[in-house]
């Protein structure tokens, strides 16, 4: 065909597709930095599935990882804070890969003084260090050896290379691919810091010091498919990726202590009296807190001068991670959390006096319980035998089983970080993604459901508003932010609490109400946790899952708000009646004038009142930059509004208005 002849019949389908209709003139076009080309861009996932992750976003059918279970014994030290341990680490290699060395994270190194991240701490501080407490900080490791797995038990010593917070071990032979096994021990000791990094610490009470101890045993290393091993050093911001495995854990502390762990507790008459025992009995059968460990008993413990010691033995199974918490000042209480499988499940909390309060923690097991519930039904069931509450000096962190929150708060805010830190559970404990890589993917996500369990909770005692996203966007959106997707080591410390928790979390929120639906949206996120719980999960398998169970294609979405840091600016340019008569229709004009773009949700309003909500699908913009309406009026018009509600994050309300002059 002649170029003339192709030229003439796009002329011709141009002026078909307006059908004869003078596009009206709604005034000049403002200055705009949207481009659909950019916004709307092909190739958003970089590689195509595998045999071990799925292009539609589930695990491969050759989907494989590695396995790390532990047998624990601990002794503490209360007079010196010393932590004295031994490890036997039972490492299973289920990669296609051969391996001449393993590497283990050494966490307990960030506190001393010559650590990379002693090194990146401001000189106005941080809360990712130990606040400047100047003491023997880090591991003691005393030995390494390589057990047999005979019944002959012979050991080999290990030659071993401490790197920061990393250790390099290497095997005096391969460790075979695909279900080859090595038996590790390790002896070790470190000082437990007053402050750690706000995920463990030391907390002088009335009755006695509060452990609540993390990061205390040598851990795997992840190796992955992604990059093999996964050795981005702790520097503090940015926190864990865990292997799962099975823990069997032995804790020894003084006598008149309380010792709550991740997992369940196999000898409580070992280390409880005899009318405590029966209280947990009660408790596990109890809808109301039953009272183990009360402040009258506190005050006896607390008095009592002892060398004495007791070793509390508890288990965990498919975990990434344990942690504990000892004291003689904690008060305990319980009781049962409902689960629709049967399955037995206690909620738990431990505290001091200084804690203790009908408008503070002798709420803490409720809170507990009611976070637990909601969210086993409404997305995954909890998968351990107990969840524990622990008051600590950290503003709240999180652990399989067990958490640690702020001794201080009180009513909304104790509620609040305890459904955050409980929310955890989901991620990353059940959906182990890279935190130390993608923070947005545990914190987040978290965040997210927190919205829905707060305001299921006790008919919404703790309701929260609605989100103003035209006020948030110029929070969320100021382009002195990062982009979500970077780590929290490669973000301002005052940005980590927007791009890792808040962003992410409207976001999910825009999907869920605006852009999905929540039945949709519910099922594609549902279906994420199922598919990848206790596996490793990258930020592709949760965009591909959610975009192929709900059935859309949200690449745009996540380019601009998770990709990007992109902002919204959606603008009336005018509106203008045909032949300028009202009863025969309105055009409205409509610019997106900044990078990002959303549906159109806009609200006209007539003389006589009425007002009819226009909604207008992301499509649009797909290859426009400015809109035009063909609205049917029968009468003038008085206003029209775009995003009326605020629920889009329109960073500029000023031009959302045309008002009639």
């Amino acid at each position: 065909m002649a170029l003339a002849a192709i030229c003439c019949g796009s002329f011709q389908a141009n002026a078909q597709r307006t059908n004869g209709v003078k596009i009206p003139d709604l005034g000049a076009a403002p200055a705009s930095n949207y481009s659909y080309t950019d916004l709307f861009s092909p190739l958003f996932y970089t590689k195509n599935g595998t045999e071990y992750r799925s292009a539609s976003g589930q695990p491969g059918q050759q989907y494989w990882q590695n396995r790390a279970d532990y047998k624990l014994n601990v002794r503490l030290n209360e007079a010196t804070n010393e932590i004295s341990g031994s490890e036997i680490l039972n490492y299973t290699n289920n990669s296609p890969d051969k391996m001449s060395f393993i590497w283990m994270n050494l966490e307990q190194n960030l506190f001393k003084q010559d650590s990379r991240g002693t090194a990146i701490v401001p000189i106005n501080g941080s809360r990712n260090g130990g606040r400047g407490q100047v003491f023997d900080a880090g591991y003691k490791i005393k030995s390494v050896s390589l057990l047999s797995t005979d019944k002959k038990g012979a050991s080999t010593e290990l030659k071993y290379e401490i790197t920061d917070a990393k250790m390099q071990v290497f095997l005096p032979s391969n460790l075979a691919s695909k279900g080859g096994q090595i038996k590790i021990k390790i002896d070790y000791s470190f000082i437990a810091p007053d402050y750690g990094s706000d995920r463990m610490g030391v907390l002088p009470t009335q009755n006695g010091k509060i452990f609540t101890i993390a990061q205390w045993y040598p851990r795997m290393c992840v190796y992955d498919d992604v990059l093999g091993w996964n050795t981005i050093p702790y520097t503090g911001p940015s926190e864990f990726y865990l292997e799962y495995g099975d823990f069997d854990l032995n804790i020894t502390a003084p006598a008149n202590h309380a010792v709550v762990c991740s997992g369940e507790l196999l000898n409580a008459k070992d280390v409880y009296s005899a009318a405590q025992v029966a209280k947990w009995d009660a408790a596990a059968k109890s809808e109301q807190t039953v009272m183990i460990r009360s402040a009258a008993d506190v005050a006896k413990a607390a008095a009592e001068k002892t060398s004495k010691t007791l070793t509390w033995h508890y288990k965990i199974s498919n975990a990434r991670d344990a942690s504990w918490a000892s004291s003689a000042a904690f008060i305990v209480d319980a009781a049962k959390i409902n689960l629709q499988s049967g399955k037995r499940c206690l909620a738990i909390s431990a505290y001091p006096v200084e804690s203790a309060g009908d408008t503070a923690w002798s709420r803490s097991t409720e809170y507990t319980k009611k976070s637990i519930e909601y969210n086993s039904a409404k997305w995954f069931e909890f998968p351990y035998p107990a969840a524990t509450n622990v008051a600590g000096n950290e503003g709240g962190m999180e652990y399989p089983g067990i958490v640690f929150c702020g001794w201080k708060s009180k009513t909304a805010g104790l509620w609040g970080v305890t459904d955050h830190e409980f929310g955890h559970t989901w991620f990353p404990m059940i959906v182990g993604s890279n935190e130390r890589l993608y923070g947005w993917m545990d914190e987040g996500f978290n965040t997210f459901i927190n919205t829905l369990s707060t305001n299921n909770f006790n008919n919404g005692e703790y309701k929260q508003q609605a989100m103003d996203m035209h006020r948030l966007a110029t929070i969320y959106t100021n382009p002195a932010l990062e982009p979500i997707m970077h780590s929290a080591d490669n973000m301002k410390e005052l940005n980590i609490g927007t791009l890792l928790y808040r962003k992410p979390s409207a976001g999910l929120v825009m999907l869920r109400e605006q852009i999905l639906g929540p039945e949709r949206f519910d099922r594609a996120f549902k279906t994420y946790i199922q598919r990848w719980a206790f596996k490793h999960p990258t930020p592709d398998d949760f965009f591909r899952t959610i975009e192929n169970v709900a059935g859309e294609n949200l690449q745009w979405f996540w380019r601009g708000w998770y990709q990007n840091n992109w902002r919204l600016d959606m603008s009336v340019r005018g509106v203008k009646y045909v032949n300028d008569d009202p009863k025969q229709g309105a055009y409205i004009g409509i610019d997106n004038l900044e990078k990002f773009a959303a549906p159109i949700v806009m609200d006209v309003k007539l003389q006589s009142g009425k007002v009819d909500r226009v909604k207008l699908p992301v499509e649009i913009w797909e290859r426009n930059n400015y809109w035009i309406y063909k609205y049917n009026s029968t009468e003038e018009i008085e206003s029209v509004t775009l995003d009326p509600d605020h629920v889009f994050p329109d960073h500029n309300s000023d031009n959302d208005t045309w008002k009639s002059k």
